[in-house]
C-alpha cells in the first residue's frame, strides 16, 4: 500500500525490511531443514561429478572489440567520475543545508540505502564499478597536483596489510548502521562523510593510490563483490565474459580479506538476530553496549566457525594451518553476498524509493526537480511472498556457490584424495552457516 513520504517515521531509514516473521508464508523448520540439506547434497554431488577444476581464473571469452572499447574509454571513466563526484558533494551539501529531520533529507537515504546497498548489484553485474568512479581518487589526484607530490605516495604499504584496513572501515560501517544512536541525523552524516573521506586522502596521499584498493572500504567491497560478475578482466587487462565463480578461485592467499568477509557475514547475521523475538523481549534496542557486544559475537562467532574448519582441513589433509584461511578466503564471498541480498532485499526496493522522491526537492524548497516530489512510498512492490522467497534462496544459493568454489579451489590446490577429506570440514560450516542464517531470518 502506497504511503505517503512524509509519514515515514525517521527510524524506518535503518528498518531494513525484513518482514515481521508471522508475514512471511514460510514455515521457518522446513525452510531451515532443507536450506541445509540443500547445502549438504551440493557437497555430495560434487563429490562425485566435480573431480578436476573446472573455474579458471584467467578463462572467460574475450568481449567484442566494441563493447570492450566503450567499456575502457577514457571518456567513461571521466563521465562516471564526474557524476559521483557531483551525486556525493550534493548529499554532504544537503546534509548540512537541508531539512534538518532525517525521514526528510536526502543524505541519510542515499547513503545508507541507494550507495550501501546499491552498491552490491551494481558490483556484481558491472564489475568494480566504484574503483573507477571513486571521488575520492578524484580528490587524491589534485591534491597529489596541488602539493606536487607523486601519486605512488612516500611509502609503500606493506603487503601484509592486505585488506584489514578495509575490514576495519566496514566494521566501523556497520556498527553506525546496526548500533550507533542518531546514526540517520542528517548533520552526523555529512560530518561522517566528511571525516571519512579526508581520512583516506590523507593515507593515500602518505602510501599512494594504491591505499584506496584494499583501505578504502568501500571499494575494496565493490572489487570483491565484482570478482562474482560475468565480465572480468585477464591478467593482461582483456576484458572477458566468464564463469561468475572463477574469480574466487586464485591460489595466492589474500591477508585481512577472511577477515572482511566475516565482518560482512557476521554483521548481516547480526541485524536478523536483533529482529528476533528473544532479543526484542530480553534486550534494550537502544543500549550501544548491548548493540556493541552482539555485533562484535556474531562477527566472531563466523570468524570463529571459519578459522576451525580451516584448521581442521589443514589437520586433514596436512596444510600450513596458517595458509589456508587466506587461500579459501574469496569462497566466503558468495556466501557474504547471499546474506546482504537476503537481508536488503525489500529495504532496498522500498526504502530505496524515499531517495528518488527527497531528491526532486533536496533542500526542502518547493522544488520538483524530478517530477516525484510529495510522492508516495509503493509497499507493495515487495510483498510478504516475494521477500521471503528471496531471502530463503539468497541465502541459499550464496552458500551453495560458496561450496562449489571450495571444492574446485580444494581440487586446484590439493591432491584429490586429501581434497576430499579436507572439504568435509567445510562442508560443515557451509551447512551451519545455511541453517544459522535462515534461523536468524526466520525465527520470532
Amino acid at each position: 500500500m502506497p504511503v505517503p513520504a512524509q509519514q515515514v517515521p525517521a527510524q524506518q531509514v535503518l528498518a531494513h525490511g525484513l518482514g515481521g516473521r508471522t508475514d512471511l508464508p514460510l514455515d521457518a523448520v522446513a525452510a531451515i531443514a532443507g536450506g541445509g540439506a540443500a547445502v549438504a547434497a551440493t557437497f555430495l554431488v560434487l563429490t562425485v561429478a566435480w573431480k578436476r577444476p573446472r573455474l579458471r581464473a584467467d578463462g572467460g571469452r574475450p568481449l567484442p572489440g566494441g563493447p570492450a572499447r566503450f567499456l575502457d574509454a577514457p571518456a567513461l571513466t571521466a563521465a562516471g567520475r564526474v557524476a559521483a563526484f557531483a551525486a556525493t558533494a550534493l548529499v554532504v551539501a544537503v546534509a548540512f543545508a537541508g531539512p534538518p529531520t532525517d525521514r526528510r533529507n536526502l543524505a541519510p537515504w542515499a547513503l545508507f540505502v541507494t550507495f550501501w546497498v546499491g552498491l552490491v548489484p551494481v558490483s556484481v553485474l558491472f564489475g568494480p564499478v566504484w574503483r573507477r568512479v571513486n571521488p575520492l581518487r578524484a580528490l587524491h589526484a589534485g591534491l597529489c597536483r596541488l602539493t606536487r607530490t607523486d601519486p605512488g605516495g612516500r611509502r609503500r604499504l606493506p603487503e601484509r596489510i592486505g585488506y584489514w584496513p578495509a575490514a576495519a572501515w566496514l566494521t566501523g560501517f556497520v556498527w553506525l548502521e546496526l548500533v550507533a544512536p542518531h546514526r540517520s541525523d542528517p548533520r552526523l552524516v555529512g560530518a561522517l562523510i566528511i571525516g571519512y573521506a579526508a581520512v583516506n586522502v590523507a593515507l593515500a596521499w602518505w602510501f599512494g593510490r594504491g591505499w584506496f584498493t584494499r583501505g578504502d572500504g568501500f571499494e575494496a567491497y565493490s572489487s570483491l563483490l565484482a570478482r562474482m560478475c560475468p565480465v572480468g578482466r585477464r591478467g593482461d587487462g582483456t576484458l572477458v565474459l566468464r564463469t561468475p565463480l572463477a574469480g574466487l578461485v586464485r591460489v595466492t592467499g589474500e591477508a585481512g580479506l577472511a577477515a572482511t568477509a566475516c565482518v560482512l557475514i557476521g554483521s548481516t547475521g547480526f541485524d536478523g538476530i536483533t529482529r528476533t523475538t528473544y532479543w526484542r523481549d530480553n534486550v534494550d534496542p537502544s543500549s550501544i553496549v548491548w548493540g556493541t557486544l552482539g555485533l562484535a559475537a556474531a562477527i566472531g562467532a563466523v570468524a570463529a566457525l571459519y578459522w576451525t574448519a580451516m584448521r581442521a582441513c589443514a589437520a586433514l589433509t596436512g596444510g600450513d594451518p596458517a595458509e589456508l584461511p587466506g587461500r579459501f578466503a574469496a569462497t566466503l564471498l558468495p556466501i557474504a553476498l547471499g546474506y546482504t541480498v537476503a537481508h536488503y532485499f525489500s529495504f532496498f526496493v522500498l526504502e530505496g524509493q524515499m531517495t528518488f522522491i527527497l531528491a526532486s526537492d533536496p533542500f526542502g524548497t518547493g522544488l520538483n526537480l524530478l517530477g516525484s516530489t510529495g510522492n508516495q512510498v509503493d509497499y507493495g512492490l515487495a510483498g510478504p511472498t516475494l521477500t521471503a522467497q528471496v531471502q530463503v534462496n539468497a541465502i541459499v544459493l550464496g552458500h551453495i556457490c560458496g561450496t562449489i568454489a571450495a571444492h574446485d579451489l580444494a581440487l586446484r590446490t590439493q591432491p584429490p584424495e586429501r581434497a576430499l577429506r579436507g572439504q568435509l570440514p567445510v562442508a560443515a560450516v557451509m551447512v551451519v552457516l545455511t541453517c544459522a542464517g535462515l534461523f536468524a531470518l526466520l525465527s520470532g
